[in-house]
Formats: structure tokens, sequence, C-alpha cells
């Protein structure tokens, strides 16, 4: 798909160049400055700001039909706590990989893990500190120091809490953002629960969440029981979440982890039981960031720039009066009172009254990604109607006595496209496995994979035949689909019939 014609004036590089297009666009956009002299922790710019805040506002208003109550923990974090977590984390890989139960190992049997990806803070303007301190890489160590001060008794169970705060990682690749980046905003739901079978109808309650939170962003996603090698440590297991980047590479946007009694044995959080005795909680964890965004701007936009799901467009609406000779006092009379319409209506709309031509306006909003773009011109007044131009390219004509009504119908078709779209794009970059024979340590796969594509089958192997596929292809396994088949298929490699769905992909 060659340039259009305004894109190529503008300098936007095509989409199917998507390393070149997908930073020009989050500039462009003014969603972020990359300027900021410290590489990976860009500035937010004003329309980046509120189109985060907006998906945060969705998170929160999730947050509260379910229950969960938001705190904010501290952003320093003493470092006797990271070296309890890398000891737990690491004596739980450590039973992992030999097959044991994580009891039967000594918990100061060696410490490593994530030191090295955090921020340290050793002096406080020229004194050096007689303990040192970290910015917070995520909130599992400081969290739960404090849950057994919370949880006393059952009663008190089950605890969901959440917050939404600056993360600090330091990441050693190349940075890119939203998608890989030092400062992360980044959502964090902790909760604690009196058995391991609460615990799962919390990642269950978390796995409806997401389901409602990519609804309100119009795109397909991938959710996966990550396999073995892939599952966090300190989890007993880890779902997660992925999109399929226009590039065809998955970006993992989310992950829900069940840790079951694992972290409370090391942190002892503890609940009296309504028998008396004194048991472990179970918990999970639900994570997401920015991603959401950067996966947003990925999915939807196209060669004129971005174009925003109408539930977190900053701007929702935008009203460009066409000026003439005579009326013009007229038509922006008219104009604001489309907007103060509209505003009453709790719609996020815009008038533009620059003194600028009005191609020129069509063209910052479409790179900005406004849904709805209202023309009134003098044509348009006499008729007592106005034009409206969806970002997706529609154009349609209304009486302005149906203002309201037609205004929401043309955001829900809006919203619609850009479901069909994202569909689309989902469907057409999953491909079936080709055939593949593994004999011993030699495998042979009918076809190469191609670049750019989801590859999906039917496996019931185990971990050494999916590290050779891996090996073999370069693609990862994501896991097994929280959506098996419908009907048994024969796995690929044993013969075997299953319904478990294995995705492979490329990631980011």
């Amino acid at each position: 798909m060659s340039k259009s014609p305004a894109a190529a004036k503008r300098g936007i590089p095509s989409k199917e160049n998507f390393k070149e297009w997908y930073p020009f666009i989050v500039e462009t956009a003014e969603l972020v400055d990359k300027r900021y002299p410290i590489k990976g922790m860009d500035v937010w710019r004003p329309y980046g700001w509120k189109t985060m805040r907006l998906i945060d506002n969705l998170t929160h208003e999730e947050m509260e039909r379910t229950n969960h109550e938001e705190v904010n923990f501290p952003l320093l974090i003493p470092d006797d706590l990271l070296d309890k977590e890398n000891k737990l984390v690491s004596l739980l890989k450590k039973a992992r990989e030999a097959g044991v139960d994580p009891s039967e190992l000594r918990l100061e049997d060696e410490a490593e893990g994530f030191a090295k990806e955090v921020y340290w803070i050793k002096h406080a303007g020229e004194t050096k500190l007689d303990k040192p301190m970290f910015l917070r890489p995520t909130s599992e160590t400081a969290m739960y120091t404090m849950f057994p001060l919370w949880i006393r008794s059952h009663a008190d169970l089950p605890l969901k809490t959440y917050q939404i705060v600056n993360t600090f990682r330091y990441e050693t690749k190349q940075t890119r953002s939203f998608i890989r980046v030092r400062e992360i905003h980044f959502f964090e739901a902790h909760t604690a629960h009196i058995d391991e079978q609460d615990a799962t109808r919390q990642i269950n309650e978390d796995l409806e969440i997401v389901k409602n939170l990519m609804n309100d962003l119009n795109f397909p996603v991938l959710v996966t029981k990550r396999p073995v090698w892939d599952t966090f440590p300190g989890a007993w297991y880890t779902i997660a979440i992925d999109v399929i980047m226009p590039d065809g590479r998955t970006l993992q946007v989310a992950s829900v982890h069940h840790y079951r009694d694992q972290w409370a044995k090391a942190f002892d959080i503890k609940y009296e039981s309504e028998s008396g005795g004194q048991k472990y909680v179970h918990q999970t964890t639900y994570g997401m960031s920015e991603r959401l965004l950067g996966a947003t701007v990925a999915t939807h936009g196209d060669d004129k720039g971005l174009i925003m799901p109408p539930s977190i467009a900053p701007i929702q609406v935008v009203v460009i009066p066409i000026l003439s000779k005579e009326g013009s006092e007229e038509i922006v009379s008219a104009a604001e009172e489309i907007v103060k319409t509209l505003k009453s209506e709790r719609i996020r709309v815009k008038l533009d009254n620059r003194d600028i031509r009005p191609g020129q306006k069509y063209y910052d909003w479409e790179i900005k990604g406004v849904p709805l773009r209202i023309e009134l011109g003098p044509r348009d007044l006499k008729s007592n109607s106005y034009m409206c131009a969806r970002r997706t390219g529609e154009k349609c004509s209304y009486s302005l006595g149906d203002l309201v009504n037609s205004v929401k119908k043309e955001l829900d078709s809006v919203n619609e496209h850009m479901k069909e779209a994202a569909n689309t794009h989902f469907n057409k970059h999953i491909k079936q496995m080709p055939s593949i024979e593994i004999v011993g340590s030699n495998i042979s796969i009918e076809t190469n994979l191609e670049d750019g594509f989801v590859y999906e089958m039917p496996f019931e192997g185990n971990d050494a035949q999916a590290e050779l596929i891996e090996n073999e292809t370069g693609f990862s396994f994501l896991g097994e689909s929280t959506t098996p088949y419908s009907k048994e298929r024969k796995c690929l490699v044993t013969g075997k019939y299953t319904i478990n769905r294995i995705f492979l992909a490329k990631t980011y």
C-alpha cells in the first residue's frame, strides 16, 4: 500500500515501514516528546497524557466494579526487601528446575535476580545511606511487607488492592515509546485470598476485566497460559495477553499471575481461619502498562496518523467552521452552539477556529486521530444541517436538530469500523503451523515459517520438543490458548489427539 498524497506531503512514512512510522506518529501526534536527556524516559505531552488518563479511567471503573480498593505505596524500597525477593524467586526457580517442592530447599541457598534491573539510591545529598534504597520495578516486596499488618482474620479476606504508579527498570535494549521504556506508567493489582480456589476465581475475574478493556480499545488479543520456562519464577502460572502488531510480532500488554501461597510463606502473610488455626493466604497479581497505548497507536493508526477509539479519545469531535466573506459571525456562533450542546452531553469536543485554511485543520486532526470531524459552512447553515466526517473515512450530512443522536450514532459507527478492521488484521496474521517431524534431537519442518505471522497448532509435546521448535524456527512459544479447539485435533509432533491450541510468534 503506497502512501496517500496527503501523507506524502506531510512526510508521514508508510505504515508498512512500521519501524519508521511508529516513532514518527507518536511524536508528530504530540503524544510524547523524546528529547528529554535520559534515554527511555519520555515526556508525556498533554494530548498523550490525557489519552493515558482516559485508559486509566477505564481501569478505575473496572476496579470499582469488582470491589478493588486503590492504594498508593512509596516509590522507594529498602535493599533488604530486594534481597528477600531475590532469594524467594531464586528458590522457586531452582525448585521448578529440579522438579521438587520449594519447601525442600533452603531459602538462603542463593540470591540473584533483579539487582541489575533497578535504579539504586545510595546517597542523600553528600551523606551515604546506611541502608541503600531502590526505585520500585514493581511492588510485591513493598506491598507484601504491609499485608501481614492488614490481614489478621478470614474476615479480612479477600483483600483486593491496586495502584497506578510509575515503575523503573534499567532497560538495556533499544527503547521505543510506550513499548520499551525505563520509566513505566504501570497498573498493578495485588490480591490475597483464603485458598487456591478463591485465588483462581480472582484470575477468572481478571480475565473478564481484560476482555472488557480490550473491547473498549477495539482490538482482539491472544490470551495464553505461558509455558513453564516463560512463567515468572515467583508464580505458579502466568496468563499473558498479547496484541498482534502491524509487523506480525506480538506485544504483551498485560499479565496475570497466580502465586498460590509461595509469597505468603516468604513474607509470613497468615490469617486465622474460622476453625481458629493459622493459614497462609493465596495471592494473585494483575499488571498492565502504557503498552496499552502503544498497542492502540499501532493497531488503529494508518498513513494519515492516529485513529483514536472514542472511549479514550481526548477529543471525540472537532468542530470546524467553514467561513466565507459573508455570514462568518453566524457560522461561528452556530459552531459554538454545537460545542455547547455536545459538552452538555459529556462528549469531548473542541472548536477549531484558528485562522488557517480548512485543509490544514483537517490534516492536523487526522494525525491526532480525532474520531469525528464536524464541518459547518454557509450552505449547511442555510439547510439547518452539518457535515460529519469519520476518521475512518466515511462522510454524511445530518440535521442540526438531531445533533446529539447523530453524533452518538457516528461514534458508534467509528467503533464498529475499528473493531472490524482490527479483527481482519488479527485473523490475517494467524497461520496454521506446517507439518513437523522430530526424531530424537533432529527436527524437520515442511516449510520455513514466515516473518510477520503468528502460528497456531495442536500440541501435546514436551518441553524439549518445544525448545527444538523454538531453536529451529526462531519463533517463541506464547503458550496454551485459554480458548482451546472445540474438537480434538492431532498433535503435529506426537500424533496424540488434543484440544490444546498453542501459539508461536516473534515478540517485542
